[in-house]
């Protein structure tokens, strides 16, 4: 029988070789991963611009909802900002086909925010949903990996059925109005009785002027007793 020691060196050479052939990189710096640094290295996981949302009462995202929806917490986890490294983190998850970052990037914001009681009292995790076009020609949501991730510290349920996108389209390179009128009436919720009284707790993977999130929100308000949170990965300020 061979030995822990042996499995374990075995293993480490293992990940060595092959980090070899097929160099793993930062997403954020392109610097050389270690075997234990998954997406993201130490530094740059250290560095990431932190909002700490989930510490502010009122804070400016919640803000942006307030006379739209009604919300009890909102949140996320690091600034979006246009031409900053960290915004390859959303679009390596997003366009190049890794939503393993949207996990491992869900699970580590969780895991940073989860003492703070921002999960308490949610029933339920809502990704927000793709249409099916854009699912077929992407192969994957990212907001359900992010809510898997997230699904994974807090042990609250994801449902990524109940939602669905009735239109597809884009919001690149739009302007504000352009991007409400463009989500307008775009969701809509089956089995809204599975929702009564419950706190749901949405998912997106980054919030800029909030339209599909607040469409995605408006779908449930007829909804008797729900209660609305929002986490992002990233948000734009």
């Amino acid at each position: 029988m061979l030995s822990m020691d042996y499995m374990i060196n075995m293993t480490t050479w293992i990940h060595a070789f092959f980090g070899l052939l097929f160099p793993r990189q930062c997403v954020v710096c392109n610097r050389s991963l270690s075997h234990t640094e998954k997406f993201i290295c130490i530094t740059c996981n250290i560095n990431i611009p932190r909002t700490h949302y989930h510490l502010q009462k009122d804070n400016v995202i919640e803000k942006r909802f307030w006379g739209q929806i009604p919300i009890q917490r909102a949140t996320a986890f690091f600034y979006y900002r246009k031409g900053s490294d960290y915004c390859n983190i959303i679009h390596e998850l997003k366009y190049r086909g890794r939503k393993e970052i949207g996990t491992t990037m869900g699970r580590d914001m969780a895991n940073e925010i989860q003492n703070s009681g921002f999960f308490n009292g949610i029933d339920v995790i809502v990704p927000i949903p793709l249409h099916r076009d854009r699912i077929r020609k992407r192969g994957y949501n990212q907001s359900e990996w992010i809510a898997k991730g997230i699904a994974e510290v807090t042990n609250i349920p994801v449902n990524n059925k109940a939602m669905a996108r009735k239109t597809y389209s884009s919001q690149i390179n739009q302007s504000v109005f352009e991007r409400w009128e463009n989500v307008k009436d775009t969701f809509e919720l089956h089995q809204p009785e599975l929702f009564s009284g419950k706190h749901i707790l949405i998912v997106d993977d980054v919030l800029t002027t909030g339209a599909t999130v607040m469409a995605c929100a408006s779908a449930f308000l007829p909804v008797q007793g729900v209660r609305l949170s929002i986490i992002t990965l990233g948000a734009s300020h």
